[in-house]
């Protein structure tokens, strides 16, 4: 981590951070079925070690959602708590030094939180989450010395969990990041505790959600705590490579494509210490090879994970079914001749057919909504396992069910309905507006609608009909939604007034494999039951 440059009285500190790795030890597509060539711890790895046997000593850190995001976590790990974790391992070997924990981190309920906290060997750090009576979650910092350096790292988590995982941080207060940092980094000043200040801030640059408070964004951060010597951002998954004032601020793309180094020199006069220079370089994992040794090391959890698979997603299976769950009698997504937007955000589809009438079936609600997770995902014809259920629903989500009048089930509508930008005389293809990304964008069935994208967001919404007839503001349809959009959409805005009364035992997605298995083949229906209108 720090180096005396030769006849001189200044130290080199290196420090290597990632970001957003949700899961992706060996560098593979569980639900591709094949190894990448651009990313994966194992890379990152391979890197450290270069850097290691040249003589660098790195500091190396990590900004969360790494515990989450792939078949190797979500489906086997993070539900074997009786195993050590292979990301625990895995971090451990690789000399970590602090893990600041990422939203994603806290989607398996409090249990896997405290998990981590026993089977990390460093510290794990989120300044600004505490219980009901005040006493903090994990770390708020950690101080790493070196030759007399001390190296304050300050973790933050993204105050908005609470939008996306609810019920499960019950009694938590999430506080503002770059409030929670100004304090904790002008009381380590003044007590003399630190030299240098590093701040690991799960979220992004801007705002998110509290664009006057700010709350949610990194750059507040840096305005507020002039003094950090680096910020390390992440949770948008976009390079970041950045200066405000004397503060270096990087952010990797996620699944390990990329590491942030950051390079201070420090000059040491007497009892003085003064950063000198503070550069942040962006390392792309394409021109690295896995590590063999650590791959030696996740091997097990990587086999385990196969097994997983061809296994069936660990549910009943036939002897010797090879994991297949049923049989698509056909491709399911339409091909892409649309100019614009994927077409599967156009039209109805069969992929989006399908999840909707698992999730109407499993719950007996009236109405269901759902995303497309993936712009390209599809059901090929021939045999479908647990990778390609998968690859359609990607997030480990429950099912809820919700009491909704026709008023607030419009409101969501628009809400979903925003996503697209207003047609303007002389488009030629409809586009999505950057404000409202395609993870907040909806389908609906149960009912029949038309979206009229020549109007205004909030006025789109038109022939809105349930079961032959104009849906009333004062009907009242029981609405299938993911406990993610429940969260951070229905209540977090206040679309909603009615507490869920049902949720699922299991996730969408096992509820997929049985939908499937029941049916044994599958063809690809679409319902037909909305449009897009308003475009010449």
């Amino acid at each position: 981590m720090i180096e005396l440059e030769a006849g001189s009285n200044q130290l080199s500190i290196v420090i290597i951070a990632t970001s957003d790795v949700h899961g992706n030890l060996w560098g593979y597509r569980y639900e591709d079925g094949m190894d990448t060539v651009n990313d994966g711890l194992a890379r990152v790895a391979s890197y450290v070690r270069e850097l290691r046997e040249s003589g660098t000593e790195v500091l190396l850190i990590d900004n969360g959602d790494v515990f989450q995001g792939n078949m190797l976590t979500d489906d086997v790990y993070n539900k074997r708590p009786d195993a050590l974790h292979p990301v625990a391992a895995a971090l451990n070997a690789l000399g970590y030094e602090a893990l600041t924990l990422g939203n994603h981190e806290f989607n398996f309920g409090l249990e896997l939180v405290e998990r981590i906290k026993q089977e990390l060997d460093f510290p794990v750090l989120a300044a600004n989450v505490r219980d009901k009576a005040g006493k903090l979650l994990a770390e708020p910092y950690v101080i790493l010395e070196r030759q007399g350096v001390r190296i304050a790292v300050i973790g933050l988590t993204n105050p908005n969990v609470p939008r996306w995982d609810g019920g499960k941080v019950e009694g938590l207060s999430f506080g503002h990041m770059a409030e929670t940092a100004q304090i904790l980094a002008a009381a380590l000043r003044a007590e003399g505790k630190a030299d240098l200040i590093v701040i690991s801030a799960h979220a992004g640059m801007v705002a998110e959600f509290d664009e006057e408070g700010g709350s949610d964004a990194a750059e507040r951060i840096a305005e507020l705590v002039p003094e950090a010597d680096v910020l390390l951002v992440g949770h948008m998954h976009i390079t970041v490579n950045q200066r405000m004032g004397n503060t270096v601020i990087g952010g990797p793309r996620d699944r390990g494509r990329e590491v942030v180094r950051f390079d201070l020199t420090v000059e040491r006069n007497r009892e003085q210490l003064r950063v000198v220079n503070r550069e942040v370089t962006i390392v792309d994992m394409s021109g690295w090879e896995p590590d063999p040794e650590f791959r030696s090391l996740v091997t097990e959890a990587h086999e385990e994970t196969l097994r997983f698979i061809a296994q069936g997603g660990g549910g009943p299976s036939t002897e010797g079914d090879g994991g297949i769950l049923g049989y698509a009698s056909a491709d399911f997504q339409p091909p892409e001749v649309t100019e614009g937007l994927p077409a599967g955000r156009v039209q109805d589809t069969a992929v989006i057919t399908l999840i909707q009438r698992a999730m109407l079936q499993a719950s007996g609600a009236d109405v269901a909504a759902t995303s497309l997770f993936n712009d390209k995902a599809d059901l090929k014809q021939g045999p479908l396992t647990y990778a390609d259920v998968y690859r359609i629903y990607p997030f480990d989500n429950l099912l809820y069910v919700v009491t909704v009048t026709g008023k607030e089930l419009k409101a969501y509508m628009e809400a979903s309905a925003a996503h697209f930008r207003q047609w303007q005389p002389g488009d030629r293809a409809i586009a999505a507006d950057p404000e409202v990304p395609s993870y907040l964008y909806d389908m609906f069935a149960g009912v029949d609608y038309q979206i009229d994208i020549s109007w205004p967001a909030g006025s789109r919404i038109i022939n809105l009909m349930y079961q032959g007839r104009p849906l009333a503001d004062t009907d009242q349809l029981q609405l299938a939604v993911n406990n993610y959009r429940y969260s951070s959409l229905l209540k977090a805005s206040r679309l909603v007034s009615a507490v869920k009364h049902w949720e699922s035992e299991c996730t969408v997605r096992d509820i997929l494999v049985s939908y499937i298995r029941e049916r044994k083949t599958i063809s690809p229906e679409a319902d037909h039951n909305w449009s897009i209108v308003g475009i010449d």
